[in-house]
């Protein structure tokens, strides 16, 4: 984060803040200070004719107001210096270039061009791409589908990690809701207030504790009192030097243990910024964070270590990330606002999303382990400006709890940071109370199942519903789906959203939050839904295509079957896995490979049915199907009436989800 929440406690027992401000060098200081740099050791003509003729006609041609003329000259500038070696005149350049289609409006050729700028800062040794790199995010228009899924293979796919281990505390998928509610006039550290203001209970309670001081009992028992677990921020206030293994930690990870909650214990964190005192040497701070880690893996068993840095500065988290064997949780803190540092003379900040500010720590460790944002705050009043945010708010508010769980499955906690700073500061209200229309608005989004109010090893939402993005491996679904869209474009506010399903728009929304529910029935196999996005001057600014196709779901007495292959229909006849369905009404099923017949059996009934021939035998009878049965993908599918009905079943068809239900009593 770009400034640091400090915490201590005053004469009430109460928290205040105070923050340090982290100035970042603007990108104005950055582009003069290397122009001048470069400039300096322009190739001498002697040496370099054709450069340095490219060079002074480029020069030539801006100073008379002719930049669009200037961007053949500036190409090949930079290609030549990329090609042979000179990385910083290269970055120069592909920057100028990426200016002026940034300015035109060109904005597919101006991220190619920063993307490359940082290329080749990051080439010359610089960190000074990062401001670039930003700059594409907030210029990229994006549009992505997420969808929900009941399959649960499916889900688990993308949310467990790649070893099968879940780690502490880790749910199986969802997203623990969590909050920072202290200065929330309507809740404060009364945890159990939460629901009655928001209407759900949150899974996570954040407190702030300082080294020297005892462990944060009052904290622990209101957090138990409203059933959740505690997140503490431990911050050794004086530096690293006085955390030592002694008297004082060892009754500190008892007292943890006593508290009898899951605890997630944030030890100094946003490590990797320089306004921390804990900053600067990352082989102390990985001692310190693995001698914890031994201390409470002994003592307290119910806690789990989360290292936590700050989204920014980038380039300084890896040094500091203590390995896998001592880390549970990796976090971060993750703010975003509507200006830089909340100075209103800075450049505008509303284009940038929370969502991409995840991607390069979600990228290095989800694998890994799980992650959580720690702190993480929408602001919808800025005070410096005395600019109402609510539009911008609610839009960032749906990326938060909706957005970032889907594109990021393995995000598994986001604590919100509920504060109103007035103008203290960055001069944000981050407060969901303060405003009844933010209020209300976060209360509709957590209500979401996916957002769990209760932590526990291998916990899941109570609907058993995850979320999978709408591409080649997850176009299908059964009975019913709700569609989600990722909307971002340079001009930040959305006009109106579009969904044309198979050539037809079937829905138009205006409003935050943004998503579509479509039944099976509505989406026939080989469908397209298209988004179009319009600006608020009613531009069409993105058109994105999506493949979806719903499946024939099968129900045996009011319980989902889940197959490995799906029905299918084949020549209006509704086609179901034949085994599958007869073993779970209780038959016993062979397969005979040489003359590729099924025979089944259940008490005193028995079928024989051969593929591909639509007479089939029933106690020796023949019976004709009105599609034969057939081999797909290794698995027989037999007509769905037949199968229900063959032992005994009384089968029905809803042509609204699709779906064949099959009563056996």
């Amino acid at each position: 984060m770009k400034y640091r929440h400090y915490t201590y406690l005053n004469a009430e027992g109460s928290h205040f803040f105070l923050k340090k401000i982290y100035k970042r060098i603007s990108i104005m200081s950055l582009v003069v200070g290397v122009l001048a740099a470069s400039l300096a050791s322009s190739p001498a003509p002697a040496h370099a004719d054709i450069v340095w003729d490219h060079w002074q006609k480029a020069e030539a041609l801006v100073a008379g107001g002719n930049e669009s003329e200037a961007v053949s000259h500036w190409q090949f500038l930079a290609d030549h210096y990329g090609s042979s070696g000179e990385w910083e005149n290269a970055a120069l350049f592909y920057g100028k270039l990426a200016a002026y289609f940034d300015t035109t409006r060109d904005y597919e050729q101006a991220i190619q061009y920063y993307e490359l700028e940082n290329e080749y800062w990051v080439k010359a040794g610089r960190d000074w791409g990062a401001v670039k790199l930003q700059r594409a995010d907030q210029i990229r228009t994006t549009v992505e589908l997420y969808r929900q899924e009941c399959n649960q293979s499916a889900i688990r796919e993308l949310t467990v990690p790649p070893n099968g281990k879940l780690a502490k505390f880790e749910p199986a998928f969802g997203t623990y809701l969590g909050m920072y509610s202290e200065q929330d006039p309507k809740v404060g550290n009364t945890f159990s207030k939460t629901e009655s203001v928001y209407g759900k209970k949150h899974a996570i309670y954040l407190a702030y504790a300082h080294w020297g001081q005892s462990f944060p009992a009052m904290y622990a028992k209101r957090a138990k009192d409203a059933g959740g677990a505690l997140q503490i921020a431990w911050e050794p206030d004086d530096g690293l030097d006085s955390v030592a293994n002694g008297a004082y930690l060892r009754k500190w990870a008892q007292d943890a243990k006593a508290a009898g909650i899951p605890i997630f214990l944030r030890f100094a964190g946003e490590m990797n910024g320089a306004w921390v005192k804990w900053h600067g040497n990352p082989a102390q701070y990985i001692a310190k964070f693995r001698m914890l880690h031994d201390v409470f893996a002994a003592e307290a068993p119910n806690v789990a270590m989360v290292w936590s840095p700050g989204d920014v500065p980038a380039n300084d988290i890896d040094p500091y990330y203590p390995g896998d064997g001592y880390v549970d949780w990796v976090g971060v803190s993750l703010y975003i606002e509507p200006y830089e540092n909340g100075d209103p003379s800075l450049p505008s900040m509303l284009a940038t999303s929370n969502v991409e500010r995840l991607t390069r720590l979600y990228n290095t460790y989800s694998d890994r382990k799980p992650l959580m944002l720690s702190e993480t705050g929408v602001p919808h009043y800025q005070y410096a400006a005395g600019e109402d945010f609510t539009e911008w708010a609610k839009l960032n508010l749906q990326r938060l709890y909706e957005i970032m769980p889907y594109k990021y499955p393995r995000l598994k906690a986001i604590t919100y940071f509920n504060v109103n700073q007035g103008m203290n500061n960055a001069k944000n209200d981050y407060s969901l109370s303060s405003s009844s229309e933010i209020q209300n608005y976060y209360s509709k989004l957590i209500a979401n199942p996916y957002l769990l109010s209760k932590v526990s090893d291998s916990a899941q939402p109570t609907d058993g519903v995850g979320y999978v993005p709408v591409d080649a491996d997850h176009q299908s679904f059964t009975k019913k789906t709700k569609f989600v869209p990722f909307i971002k474009i340079p001009e930040v506010y959305i006009g109106k959203v579009e969904y044309i399903l198979n050539g037809r728009v079937i829905a138009a929304q205006t409003e935050l939050p943004y998503g579509l529910e479509l039944r099976a029935g509505e989406v026939p196999e080989g469908s397209v839904l298209q988004i179009r996005v319009l600006n608020k001057a009613g531009k069409q600014v993105s058109l994105r295509t999506f493949g979806i196709s719903s499946q024939v779901s099968v129900e045996i007495d009011g319980k989902d079957q889940i197959f490995e292959q799906a029905p299918a229909i084949v020549n209006g006849s509704t086609l179901t896995p034949l085994r599958a369905i007869f073993e779970a009404m209780g038959a016993k099923v062979e397969y005979e490979a040489a003359t590729r017949t099924v025979n089944a059996k259940k008490g005193n009934i028995t079928v024989r049915l051969t593929l591909d021939q639509k007479t089939v035998y029933v106690n020796g009878k023949a019976v004709q199907l009105e599609e034969p049965a057939r081999l797909v993908n290794g698995y027989t599918l037999a007509p769905a009436r037949f199968v229900g009905e063959t032992f005994g079943g009384k089968v029905a068809w809803d042509g609204g989800s699709r779906t064949v239900t099959i009563s056996t009593k």
